[in-house]
């Protein structure tokens, strides 16, 4: 048995122990009460079944503590003075679901898994669990408190208006994802051709690399409205401040890479006669993967954040930049969150298509050996 998720579902079922005490001398106040004695219940047995039942911790801890979460986030909307009716017993019950879900976790994250495929998916579910856990506090934590929508909303809200709004998200993406693909396709693509250059000819690289390292830590609020104003207001001037933003990680990395061979790899590489272009397709190209990956996973993120942030400057009306900067205007902070979900989801996408093609390419590193 995982002893750290025993203490802490132990800890959870004192909470929740402590939470039904309290609850019981107001249980005259009104049957608001009642969805919040059914958590603490829940808890309850569930943690003691699991101190007698070692076995089960599993599976007890994760059914409770998702259970107890849903009748939780259920019970708010009829509860709308839950701070002033059971503030400390209805906040040691969000402080004992959450304790369920992190024993969960942790027993979760501990199970050795037999073959490969449990592994996968085991990687894929702790995260999972993790990721879900943020959103089920966000909401409990803000519609418990009362946060105004205009602060900070909640993540049905959000859900809600994503629903709510998704032909504009579409054409918002359409906008902001043309330009970013263009830039990073011609940003790393450029960066990795000079990089070659460089290579070849020693004066490229020690005059480019200094120059690189200014250009890099160029704002990018101060590139951005140059670039609208030089390439007008539509996606080829966040395009071209996508590639300023992406050359230069490609060339320094490249470069770098193209170093990484060991001198005893190129000196077999001249014993067979090799020129040049046969060392650098036949070695260090292969050997310079890892760094070309790692930097097309930086301009990956950089790339998105250089296009959203070029449409702040000047757009047609569509792009997420320009929703963005608009919805702030009108106070609609829901639809603000809406566009950032949008943009957090492609640009994961995007890292993790590149992720994949790494671990294809790069198979041999040691870093993805078993």
């Amino acid at each position: 048995m995982n002893r750290r998720a025993s203490g802490l579902l132990h800890l959870a079922t004192f909470l929740a122990v402590v939470a039904i005490v309290l609850l019981a001398p107001q249980s005259e106040v009104s049957a608001k009460q009642l969805p919040l004695a059914g958590v603490a219940g829940l808890l309850a047995i569930a943690g003691v079944i699991s101190i007698w039942r070692p076995g089960w911790q599993l599976v007890l801890s994760g059914l409770a503590a998702h259970v107890a979460a849903y009748l939780l986030i259920a019970a708010l909307p009829a509860l709308p003075g839950i701070v002033r009716i059971a503030g400390l017993a209805f906040w040691m019950l969000v402080a004992s679901v959450w304790l369920t879900a992190w024993a969960f976790a942790q027993s979760l994250s501990a199970v050795q898994p037999r073959g490969h495929l449990v592994e996968r998916l085991l990687g894929i579910l702790v995260p999972l669990v993790f990721g879900l856990w943020l959103l089920i506090l966000w909401e409990i934590t803000v519609r418990g408190l009362g946060v105004p929508r205009v602060l900070l909303p909640a993540p049905s809200a959000i859900w809600s208006r994503l629903v709510a709004s998704v032909p504009t998200l579409v054409a918002d993406f359409r906008q902001t994802f043309q330009a970013v693909l263009i830039g990073y396709a011609i940003g790393s693509a450029s960066g990795f051709v000079v990089a070659i250059l460089a290579d070849r000819v020693p004066f490229l690289r020690r005059g480019l690399l200094p120059v690189g390292n200014l250009v890099s830590a160029l704002p990018i609020i101060g590139i951005a409205p140059i670039m609208v104003m030089w390439f007008g207001f539509d996606w080829p001037s966040k395009a071209a401040v996508v590639v300023v933003m992406t050359f230069f990680p490609m060339l320094v990395n490249t470069v770098a890479g193209l170093a990484a061979a060991s001198a005893q790899e190129r000196d077999l590489m001249r014993t067979y006669a090799a020129g040049y272009w046969r060392s650098l397709v036949k070695l260090r190209l292969p050997a310079a993967l890892p760094f070309i990956f790692n930097a097309l996973k930086i301009n990956s993120t950089l790339a998105l954040i250089g296009a959203i942030v070029a449409e702040f400057f000047g757009t047609p009306i569509v792009g997420m930049g320009f929703r963005i900067s608009t919805e702030v205007g009108r106070m609609n902070i829901d639809m603000v969150w809406a566009e950032i979900a949008v943009a957090a989801l492609a640009g994961s996408a995007f890292y993790g298509l590149i992720s994949l093609a790494e671990r294809t390419l790069t198979f041999w590193h040691p870093s993805y050996r078993s």
